[in-house]
């Protein structure tokens, strides 16, 4: 008679069958397939718990009507609408009826936008708004710290709250995780309407603790927004402290290096959008009206572009609390710029930020620069880019020398030894972490957000990137990689890198047969 034993394992296999079969009918990417199904076949018990958690795939699913998006796009169409003399770009004229065509992203002309490259330009900034706000504040942060910067924040918004100002804030649960309850309790009690994105609780909603929203958006007035890839937490004014490694600099206590775009005028539009759609998910309440998409402003005086905002001159001039500094090149106000906000998520059918990373790769003539943290790419984002690199574009990559995650460093190396051996220039940043996500090309496009250039941003985060058409912006946006580029190391210069041990390299490519499922 059969053992025990012998009977568990046969039921066990019989379920891990049926979980593979599951895995194949889902019809994703062929190297997708096969991870989770080595996974699920090899690891017993833990791989099919890993993939209920992380695998399942929601892309089918529709978590916001046709007719609710129509319902909260109604005010940001209009003001499409209402612009006169709208003209495209016929260089990147398919590109952005791309965005419209997948995700009603409109493009918006003549908004201001102000590049940050550090909290200390970012955060003084967005308290002196949330200061000035008169109508509501919105924010969408895939982190928030309980630490003296997030109480800093939240201390401001609770005190907006009082003085009548709806303030509405979205935090991811998981990206929240280490955030205790109290912190979010207390913005609710001052009447502040906080809401968790995809809450993760056993054993509701384990299958969608793989798919986060990522983005970091922030509206205030319906006539100032910010996006990019900076959450609220001290590191990107303080840093963390870590050990030293070859290539580095003395010290790894430096800031978080990341970049922050802010928006005034028309393109707000975008961004008020891109927050409803995610509020109404959250909390399934329409916020629409007026108020939230307001007539913009007078065009500043265009002698002022290239300029640098007055609250920027006051910080440069010590007029401030968070004053050190400043990178040279890495703001500029006055610059303006026509632009499309893009957000993607894994339940649209297809990965329109992704989408567009191809289509800019592909058309470059000149030269492509992308800095991101997280350099895991999908393979049609690698193929554009070795493609251009074969074609005599100049493509550039900029990554950190060292990760925030140890697996996922691991899992980079040998696609960074893959893209250098394919003429890319990769470099590695030595200042703190580099913790940008942007890409800019041609002198003519570019585009900041939270999107890394990795199959979780690309396939199951919820993200959004600014898309930015125009020399000047493109320039400036060029000159922060320049920057960046000249406080890093040469890949190619680290020949433990480049021509790691035989076991060292054994364990980078069994980490990269896993990079698809990270």
């Amino acid at each position: 008679m059969p053992s025990l034993n012998l009977i568990l394992a046969i039921l066990y296999y019989i379920i891990a069958a049926i979980v593979v079969v599951h895995v194949v009918m889902d019809n994703r990417q062929p190297a997708k397939t096969m991870a989770w199904a080595l996974v699920i076949w090899f690891v017993p018990v833990a791989g099919i718990v890993l993939y209920l958690f992380f695998g399942v795939n929601t892309r089918r699913e529709r978590l916001v009507s046709q007719r609710q998006l129509d319902q909260l796009s109604k005010r940001s169409m209009l003001g499409f609408v209402e612009q006169q003399d709208l003209r495209l770009p016929e260089q990147h004229k398919s590109l952005i009826d791309l965005f419209i065509g997948e995700s009603f992203s409109l493009p918006f002309k003549d908004s201001a936008v102000e590049l940050m490259t550090d909290g200390y330009q970012f955060f003084p900034a967005l308290l002196r708004d949330i200061a000035q706000a008169r109508h509501h504040v919105h924010i969408d942060m895939y982190i928030i710290e309980d630490d003296p910067l997030g109480r800093l924040v939240s201390d401001a918004l609770i005190a907006k709250a009082r003085s009548g100002v709806e303030v509405r804030l979205i935090y991811d649960d998981v990206g929240c995780w280490s955030v205790k309850n109290r912190f979010f309790e207390r913005l609710r009690e001052e009447g502040i309407e906080v809401s968790p994105f995809l809450p993760v609780r056993f054993p509701s909603f384990t299958s969608k603790v793989n798919y986060r929203n990522h983005r970091k958006l922030v509206v205030i007035d319906g006539s100032v927004g910010y996006i990019g890839g900076m959450n609220i937490a001290e590191r990107y004014v303080k840093g963390v402290k870590e050990g030293r490694r070859k290539g580095e600099k003395e010290s790894r206590r430096a800031p978080w290096r990341d970049t922050m775009v802010r928006v005034s005028g028309t393109g707000v539009y975008s961004l008020q959008r891109a927050f409803l759609i995610d509020w109404y998910f959250v909390d399934r309440s329409l916020v629409s009206g007026k108020n939230y998409y307001p007539s913009p402003k007078p065009t500043p005086d265009p002698s002022r572009v290239g300029g640098e905002s007055d609250f920027l001159q006051e910080q440069r001039q010590g007029d401030g609390a968070l004053n050190p500094p400043s990178r040279s090149g890495g703001a500029g106000g006055g610059l303006f710029a026509l632009l499309q906000t893009v957000t993607s998520s894994p339940v649209v059918p297809q990965p329109e930020i992704m989408q567009g990373y191809v289509r800019i790769i592909l058309g470059a003539r000149k030269y492509v620069y992308i800095e991101t943290p997280y350099f895991l790419p999908t393979e049609p984002v690698f193929f554009a880019l070795k493609t251009a690199a074969a074609s005599g574009v100049d493509v550039r990559l900029l990554v950190p020398i060292r990760n925030d995650s140890w697996f996922v460093e691991w899992a980079a190396r040998s696609y960074l030894r893959e893209a250098q051996q394919a003429g890319i220039s990769v470099s590695l940043y030595t200042v703190g972490f580099l913790h940008s996500k942007l890409m800019v090309c041609d002198d003519s496009v570019c585009t900041c957000g939270s999107a890394n250039v990795d199959f979780r941003s690309f396939e199951n985060n919820f993200e959004a990137n600014i898309f930015m058409y125009g020399e000047e912006v493109a320039t400036r946006m060029k000159q922060i990689f320049i920057d960046d580029e000249a406080s890093s190391v040469a890949l190619s210069s680290l020949s433990e890198r480049i021509r790691p041990r035989f076991l060292v390299r054994l364990c980078e490519s069994l980490i990269r047969m896993l990079s698809p499922l990270m």
